[in-house]
């Protein structure tokens, strides 16, 4: 053995020892133990999606001339077909870029509105006693916003053509792809999930002949196929927005809708429009990050941020006892005002700048105590929990970056697939609130509580970070974690989505349940045994295991320009540059 092979085997051996150790993981020779693999770096371009056929059509486009802007459209849509668990033509969509030429942050809400022919009474009637909105079937279906979303940015921010963007998704629809281990297993369990649904007797044929490979979901490393989807996708790429709200494919949503007593109309397709909104934003430690104003959950996140910036953090230690608690007790206290006050401002004044104020947020803050896990969650006065998603972000050589994020709600959506689309519509109408007087009540015409929250950060005024966790009710907590984790504690874009996550469930939500006996408190394995005994005497009902979200992001170095990229370990995908 050589000398220079000498010296790298005992300094190999010396940083292996050092770290700690995890029962069936290799060693990792720089960056921490725990990270899965370094972050990806590229100087042009740069994209990061949790399936790897969605990057790769990303960087083509990228690499094409394309914007940042056309490459997540391009990776939405190659999502839409090879992960169809978590998004979809049928879905809504958000959106926050950096527009370089501006040198601005930007916000688009693509969410859905209810069909304007069911009032409030006419779907009590239809819930016969029920006190929730069903995940399933025609009750929960709201108009699909994603593809709306698509063509207005498209139209604001595209530099190829729609026909070129969508190739990739057409391709694969049409062709085939090898479906991907983690989608294998939504896919078996949504399959599984719809088809036994016994709430309703709702049309489900269509999912079986659209999703199903001979009565069985696909498995790992099958090839699928969508010929639906392919020719739908197509129309979309010719037509643009007018094929999809207007065109045929509007006329069969409508008639398909009618035939098995879903409420969407042709005139609520024709109708929808989404909307450029300003993002709001939280101070955190130099840190400025931007989240979309409700109907969105992204206030959440800010409120939980303003509240952990009174401790310091870092002295308390990463994910010990009383770091976590910290967290666990500033989310009860968010998602007591989400419960309370998120919901479509335009039927509803909310006290959006209230709660984020200096005064209202000190006043929250000393609700905590160290010694104690809070059992209620009421909300404040500020006058005075599923979720299937995708999230991507993408980068281009102009200094674009979007933070992007797509969904049926729960999983595969309400379950109805219109005749020949090869789509489902989404379920996201089930998370509106039934009583008359909340901010969240159900109304024609009106959007839901929304889940799905795409987030960016800035420092010193120039662009940092674009990112998301995928989730549910995660994705506050999960934005909170990924920040703490690059400001407080040092970590890169990628150890951030690697390190072990905490996830609260059981807080009081807008669609009307109450926080009991202080929710749960789940833990991933790689927080220690002893955090969690302390955490218990504190009060915290805790558990292992569950979802944890899925993470992507592209940090930019503000001095070189050079883009690091970061995809979720949980997820199928991958970060990739050029």
């Amino acid at each position: 053995m050589n000398r220079l092979a000498s010296i790298v085997l005992v300094v190999s051996t010396v940083l292996a020892a050092s770290l700690p150790a995890q029962i069936g993981a290799g060693d990792r020779y720089s960056g921490s133990q725990h990270a899965t693999r370094s972050p990806v770096l590229a100087r042009r371009g740069m994209a990061c999606t949790s399936q790897p056929l969605a990057t790769s059509a990303a960087i083509e486009i990228l690499q094409e001339g394309g914007s940042a802007v056309d490459a997540a459209i391009a990776a939405n849509a190659v999502l839409a077909v090879t992960e169809p668990t978590g998004c979809g033509l049928g879905g809504d969509m958000f959106a926050i870029l950096w527009d370089p030429e501006k040198k601005e942050v930007v916000g688009y809400n693509g969410s859905g509105r209810s069909p304007k022919g069911l009032d409030l009474e006419g779907l009590k009637k239809a819930l016969d006693g029920a006190e929730t909105i069903p995940l399933w079937g025609p009750l929960p279906v709201s108009v699909p916003g994603a593809v709306e979303g698509w063509c207005a940015l498209h139209e604001r921010y595209g530099k190829l053509p729609l026909e070129r963007v969508l190739a990739p998704a057409i391709h694969h629809a049409r062709e085939g792809f090898p479906v991907s281990q983690l989608i294998a297993r939504y896919w078996r369990s949504n399959a599984r999930r719809i088809l036994s649904d016994s709430s309703g007797d709702y049309e489900k044929e269509n999912f079986a002949a659209t999703f199903l490979v001979e009565g069985e979901a696909p498995r790992e490393g099958e090839i699928f196929a969508n010929p639906d989807l392919a020719r739908t996708l197509a129309a979309v790429a010719e037509g643009g927005r007018e094929a999809f709200y207007e065109g045929e494919i509007a006329r069969t949503i409508d008639a398909y809708s009618r035939r098995v007593g879903c409420h969407l109309r042709l005139e609520d397709l024709k109708s929808h429009r989404g909307e450029w909104v300003d993002p709001i934003f939280a101070d955190y430690r130099g840190v400025r990050v931007f989240e979309l104003p409700p109907n969105g959950q992204g206030l959440a996140a800010l409120q939980m941020l303003a509240i952990l910036e009174g401790f310091d953090l870092t002295a308390l230690g990463h994910n010990s006892a009383d770091y976590l608690h910290l967290q666990a007790e500033a989310k009860k206290l968010a998602f007591a005002d989400r419960a309370r006050y998120h919901a479509d401002p335009a039927f509803a004044e909310l006290p959006v700048a209230e709660l984020l104020s200096e005064r209202y947020i000190a006043e929250r803050r000393q609700r905590i105590t160290m010694e104690k896990a809070a059992q209620d969650d009421p909300p404040g006065d500020p006058r005075l929990e599923e979720g299937d998603t995708v999230f991507l972000t993408t980068a281009d050589s102009s200094g674009m970056m979007v933070s992007w994020i797509q969904s049926n709600y729960v999983g595969m959506g309400s379950g109805l697939v219109p005749d020949g689309l090869g789509f489902v519509l989404q379920d996201r109408g089930a998370l509106f609130h039934l009583d008359p007087k909340h901010p969240n009540a159900y109304a024609p015409g009106k959007r839901p509580f929304h889940t799905i929250i795409p987030a960016f950060a800035t420092r010193e005024g120039r662009p940092w970070l674009a990112f998301g966790v995928m989730g549910g009710a995660m994705q506050p907590q999960g934005h909170v974690q990924i920040v703490c984790n690059l400001v407080d504690f040092g970590m890169n874009v990628q150890e951030a989505g690697d390190a072990a996550r905490y996830r609260h469930a059981g807080s009081s939500q807008p669609t009307g349940e109450a926080m009991k006996s202080g929710g749960t408190l789940a833990l991933e394995s790689g927080i220690a045994r002893a955090v969690v005994e302390a955490l218990q005497k504190r009060g915290h009902r805790v558990v292992r295991g569950g979802s944890f979200g899925g993470y992507q992001a592209i940090l930019r170095d503000p001095e070189t320009g050079v883009y690091r990229g970061a995809s979720e370990m949980r997820k199928d995908g991958h970060a990739a540059g050029y």
